[in-house]
């Protein structure tokens, strides 16, 4: 199917990457179509959409008018089928079990349209083993999106051993127009890209703390103040070859011995959990946290990726 020719996409799943997903293809000016199980989680979905183009007008990233017109894109049904029959392209973003996305995509498999191309939002799954419950295997793709993706352009495609290059063609110049970064693995690969190299960082940060080399606190304001800055304009690729990789060799030689490589859940997040330490859901994690200083994080970060889009966009 040529990219031009999509008008219409369906989100199943109306949770926090659901809608907003749903919210980005609408900004775009698609036509959504958002199933969920229930009512009262499709209204639930509309409400945050509502608040959240408020947000995004207050941070100078959407204007009154797309504020206004966005919610005229979006078409509500707890029916998969009237969601999929006749759509052009479908996003599934379903809870993280395989059992039940394989019956997710036998469904759209039977009602969608044989044209449609059918992508996961899946941070765990490979299109090889979602693809089997189809019998369109070549139009069968990982879309993998950032949270929030109204704010973070990364979108990662992997293709399965089927998916043939028309489909890889259309789904990176759909997330283009959408002006996202779409990037294409060249294999199938558990966390993808971006979560081998986000937990790899975090395996290393709990072992520091672990170690008593330094706590928590401490970690977060070494990355927030170093190479975090710089990572949200250049790579690692790019930020070495500036350094030198003869320099960065001898470097890795006396580092990597050191750094940790353990393929087990660390001792320290074990009791963390026991405990019921959980993070923000429960006001305890390695923070204490109110419902003010969540609200305070959360907007830090709103504010700082907003900062970083309207510089992208050269504003």
């Amino acid at each position: 199917m040529n990219v031009d020719e999509i008008k219409s996409v369906a989100v199943i799943g109306s949770g926090l990457m659901g809608y907003g997903i749903g919210l980005q293809f609408a900004m775009g000016g698609y036509e959504v179509r958002m199933t969920d199980l229930s009512e009262d989680r499709l209204s639930a979905a509309l409400s945050n959409i509502h608040t959240t183009l408020g947000t995004l007008k207050e941070l100078g990233l959407v204007d009154e008018e797309t504020a206004c017109k966005v919610p005229g894109f979006i078409h509500k049904t707890t029916s998969l089928q009237d969601a999929t029959e006749d759509v052009d392209f479908v996003v599934e973003a379903v809870f993280e079990d395989l059992s039940l996305k394989q019956q997710v995509f036998a469904d759209l498999d039977r009602y969608s349209p044989e044209r449609t191309v059918l992508a996961s939002n899946t941070s765990s799954f490979m299109p090889s083993q979602l693809a089997p419950s189809t019998n369109r295997s070549d139009r069968v793709v990982v879309a993998n999106w950032w949270n929030p993706p109204y704010l973070l352009p990364l979108v990662e495609v992997v293709r399965g051993p089927d998916t043939s290059d028309e489909t890889i063609g259309t789904v990176t110049g759909l997330f283009t127009n959408l002006g996202k970064h779409p990037v294409v693995l060249q294999k199938e690969s558990l966390g993808f890209i971006g979560n081998r190299l986000q937990f790899a960082l975090l395996r290393e940060a709990i072992a520091v703390v672990e170690q008593g080399i330094a706590t928590a606190e401490d970690v977060d304001v070494v990355v927030k103040n170093s190479f975090g800055r710089r990572l949200s304009v250049a790579g690692p690729f790019e930020v070495f070859d500036i350094a030198g990789w003869d320099t960065i060799r001898a470097i890795i030689d006396q580092l990597f011995p050191v750094i940790d490589t353990s393929t087990g859940t660390p001792t320290l997040i074990k009791e963390m959990v026991d405990k019921g330490d959980l993070g923000l859901k429960t006001n305890k994690g390695f923070y204490s946290w109110t419902s003010e200083t969540a609200s305070d994080l959360r907007l830090r970060i709103g504010e700082a990726l907003a900062a970083i889009e309207r510089l992208s966009r050269g504003h």
